[in-house]
Parts: structure tokens; sequence; C-alpha cells
């Protein structure tokens, strides 16, 4: 073995993650990535994962044989800023290497190379500026943000070609790609415990989802109120007024289920696998959680058309720009063209998306910085 591959192959490489909301993972993509990769690499790596004690109130102080660090701030929003701050801070002294989960805090990577002799590492996400809840000043920070990222950080990772594309042809900078996986969604038969409790359809179409405009949630459910077919719905409806407006707007339109977010695996995995197809809204972002596990459950796709959708399904899904073209998606199903569909789904995913390559993949380059 070339054991140059090693940041010093008499050193452990101690690595730092920030930016998530924590683990155990409850809440979103950040977290599944950590909790599904942390399998693969800590038997290599000594890892510290930093955790918000806004939210988890029970302060474990490992998980799976990664040290867990509090930091009392919320992870989003504008506290988030000052939550990965904080933790780069602690890092410095900690780690060698720090993997930083997003852009916010990186308008202070200038200030934190002074100080900080190892590697950092920044997944830019997607193109969070681009998100409609942000407002003007928010847009500007967080574009300021991601050129410091690029400029400073010594590797920037991206999920998706798409936005590769765009940091190389924004700031002509490189960057190393790797997927988000999704054979942690398993299929599973639905069953009758859960379908009554759920109230759940024999046959339905899902979507689980933040719920934020740029996830074209309504257009969703306007089309399905309209066609009469049913849909099964899962997301964070009363985090925002968006999501509450829309509670209120189709709360009695009989076809549609709105359920609250679902943290347990195991009972999300039952009600999206059992799925008749799966509609994807998302417009911005890179390789979407939702999207990836979708695929990997075998799932038929109506996917938004945007880039980043078609890179993640290789163009082999079907795909909406606008109301109209969603509702005849919807009218003029074909079950055979939709077996097919689910079927090249599931074969993307296990070629592209699978855990183990995901995690050698970030294997691989914390050991070649």
């Amino acid at each position: 073995m070339n054991m140059s591959i090693y940041i010093n192959e008499n050193k452990i490489t101690k690595l730092s993650i920030i930016g998530s909301v924590g683990l155990p993972a409850n809440y979103g993509g950040w977290e599944s990535l950590i909790e599904n990769i942390i399998n693969f690499i800590s038997k290599d790596l000594e890892i510290c994962v930093f955790c918000s004690s806004k939210i988890y109130k029970n302060k474990i102080p490992k998980y799976k044989n990664v040290k867990l660090i509090y930091i009392n701030l919320y992870p989003n929003g504008f506290q988030s800023i000052f939550y990965d701050l904080f933790s780069m801070i602690y890092a410095i002294r900690k780690s060698n290497l720090m993997l930083l989960l997003g852009v916010s805090g990186c308008i202070f990577l200038p200030l934190i190379k002074i100080f900080y002799k190892g590697k950092i590492i920044v997944n830019t996400d997607g193109l969070d500026s681009e998100r409609l809840k942000w407002g003007y000043f928010a847009r500007i920070f967080l574009r300021l943000s991601e050129a410091f990222a690029v400029s400073f950080a010594d590797c920037i990772v991206t999920d998706n070609h798409g936005i590769s594309k765009h940091i190389l042809k924004k700031y002509g900078c490189k960057t190393v790609q790797i997927a988000y996986g999704g054979d942690h969604a398993k299929k599973i038969k639905l069953s009758l415990k859960v379908k009554k409790i759920f109230n759940i359809p024999n046959i339905y179409a899902f979507k689980v989802a933040r719920i934020e405009p740029e996830n074209n949630i309504e257009m969703i459910l306007n089309c399905f109120s309209k066609t009469g077919f049913p849909l099964v719905i899962v997301g964070n409806w009363n985090s925002n007024q968006y999501g509450r407006d829309l509670i209120e707007k189709f709360k009695k339109i009989s076809n549609i289920k709105i359920l609250d977010a679902i943290y347990d695996l195991k009972i999300l995995n039952q009600i999206r696998s059992n799925a008749f197809i799966y509609v994807h809204g998302h417009s911005v972002g890179g390789t979407n959680p939702s999207l990836v596990e979708a695929m990997a459950s075998g799932l038929p796709i109506f996917a938004y058309d945007v880039n980043f959708n078609r890179y993640t399904t290789d163009n082999s899904c079907l795909y909406f720009k606008n109301d109209k073209e969603l509702n005849s998606l919807i009218l003029n199903i074909n079950k055979n063209v939709i077996s097919k569909i689910g079927i090249k789904m599931k074969q993307i995913a296990n070629q592209k998306y699978k855990w183990s390559k995901i995690g050698q993949q970030y294997l691989n380059l914390f050991r070649n910085l």
C-alpha cells in the first residue's frame, strides 16, 4: 500500500464535521449523510460531530464511536452563521481536518485559516442563495459566503454535476463530486397498522419535503386537487406561514392526505416505498436526498424539470415545468411506462447512490488531502 496517500502515516486523522443539526440523524439530508458515511469511515478516522444543544436535549457524549460536541445555538437561520463559527473555533485545536456542510459559516474562513494548520473541505450543498425564502440581504450574504468557501477552502465538494458546472463557470474552480446515498430507504411492506393510523389509500402518489416555495408544494397540491388522483404528502407544515396557509387551503380536499414530518424511518419507508409514483418538485439544489431515496425505493418519478434533477435521474424519468405539464402526467399515467421508469430509477440508484460507494469516496478524499 502506498502510505503517502495518508495525511500523515504516523498521525491519526482527526476529522471535525461542522454544519449539521447533529447525531443521531432525525432531521434532514446533512444528518443522514453523516449517519451513513460514519459507518464506513469511523474505523479509519477519529471523528467529532458538532450538534445543536437547542435541538438535542439529551446530550450523549458519543454515538457510533463518534465524539459529539454541543453548541448552544440553532443550526439554521441567522444563528447558523455563529453555530458554524464556534464549531470551527473549537475544532482548530481538536482536529487536522474539517468538513463544513453548507456555506453559511464560510464568511469566517479567511480568519480561521490564519490559525488553522489543517485542511478544510466545504460541501456547498445546492444553490442556497436562490431559495425563495431568503430576502435580498440574505441572498447577498450567501453568495459572498459561497465565494469565500471557494477561495479559502482546500477542497470543494459538490453532490451534483449541475453544482459542479456552476462552481466552475462562476469561479473557475474544479470540484470533487460526491453524490448522496439512498439505499437507507428500504422497500418495506405497508402494514395494516400503519395504513390505518395514517389513513393511507390503496393507490397513491407520494411526496416528502421541507415545505418551502422552491419545492413547488402549492403547484403539486393544486394539480392533484384538480385531477382527483390520491396524494400522500409529508412535511414540516407548521414550521412557517407558507406551510400553515397550504394546510388551511387543502385540508378539506378528500384525495389529498397531508401528514406531519415523520422521523421514524421504518414508518416513512413503508409509506414511501409502496407509493404508485413519487412527485419531486424541488427547483433548487443538487442531488436532493428525497429524490435519491425515492429512486432507491424503485419508485417511478415525476420530477420538476431543472438540470439538477435531470442529472440525478440520468434524464430517465418524466418531467414537468408547470401545472399544465404535471396535470398531463397525472391524467395520462401508463402503467407499463411507469413500471419501466421505476426499474430504471432503481438501477441508477444501485449504480450511483449506495452509501458504501459514497463512504469510500469521502474516505479517499480525506486520505488524499
